[in-house]
């Protein structure tokens, strides 16, 4: 048997999957990428390599995305994370459809046709609004943990709108709704609701939606958000997280088995 690494390294997490040939998930490890990208991207293998009771000899290839996705030297190749996101995305649901994104630092938009194959993409680099950053800030503004968003989200019963996409406006929007007694669990909804209103104009979609990453992983009530404000049921694959990390994986598995370890 022989096995296939996919390592996913962007500026918050580094998430790893292991496949085997018959392109089913055998391991996965993620932890914080940290300031050292390397260390996290071998940190993430060893933990996979031992969940999975395999050596890093059985890895026939390994391919490596994100943004530290030059920072794996064990790497056979390096893809980037809008091809990535496609392919893992399209292992799922295989057919026409427009992948969203959104990751701790950027949201990517990506159209791909009946086949995967990549039509179109746009990315949000210029600032935080419609990524984790945002809703980091957010969290840090209500003196909130960031995995206490969606539970309070989801108890919302009052749809309040924030006006600003720039996270430093918004931080000080909050403020005055919280001084005007807006309930917390309104204001972090609004947030959430924030981030889907920004990904929406960044393009239109091509086919049915399909969200990935982790922030969609932690905040489900995104999925719901953005199914509203599309008009369409937002589809979320198993492992949101890993999507990319996967999509790394599978382009593994279609190397030539050169030995990476």
């Amino acid at each position: 048997m022989r096995y296939f690494c996919g390592i996913d390294i962007g500026a918050s997490a580094a998430k790893l999957v292991i496949i085997d040939q018959q392109r089913q998930v055998v391991a996965k490890a993620v932890r914080r990428s940290g300031v050292d990208y390397t260390l996290a991207a071998q940190r993430c293998l060893e933990e996979a390599l031992a969940a999975s009771a395999l050596a890093a000899t059985q890895l026939a290839a390994a391919v490596s995305t994100g943004y530290g996705r030059d920072n794996v030297p064990w790497a056979t190749e390096r893809r980037t994370e809008i091809a990535c996101h496609g392919r893992g995305a399209f292992h799922y649901f295989p057919h026409r459809m427009t992948v969203i994104d959104i990751g701790a630092q950027d949201s990517k938009v990506i159209h791909l046709d009946e086949q995967g194959r990549r039509t179109g993409f746009k990315m949000n680099r210029k600032c935080a609004a419609g990524t984790g950053a945002f809703l980091e800030e957010i969290a840090l503004r209500l003196d909130l943990r960031l995995e206490q968003l969606n539970e309070l989200a989801a108890r919302s019963t009052k749809h309040i709108a924030l006006n600003s996409f720039c996270t430093v406006f918004a931080a000080t929007e909050i403020l005055e709704r919280i001084r005007a007694g807006e309930k917390v669990e309104d204001i972090v909804r609004a947030a959430l609701h924030s981030v889907v209103k920004r990904v929406v104009e960044m393009d239109t979609l091509h086919g049915p939606l399909v969200l990935t990453g982790g922030v969609v992983a932690h905040n489900p009530v995104l999925a719901q958000l953005a199914s509203e404000a599309f008009g369409t049921p937002a589809l979320v694959p198993p492992d949101a997280q890993f999507v990319g990390a996967l999509g790394a994986a599978l382009f593994a598995a279609e190397l030539d088995g050169r030995p990476t370890c």
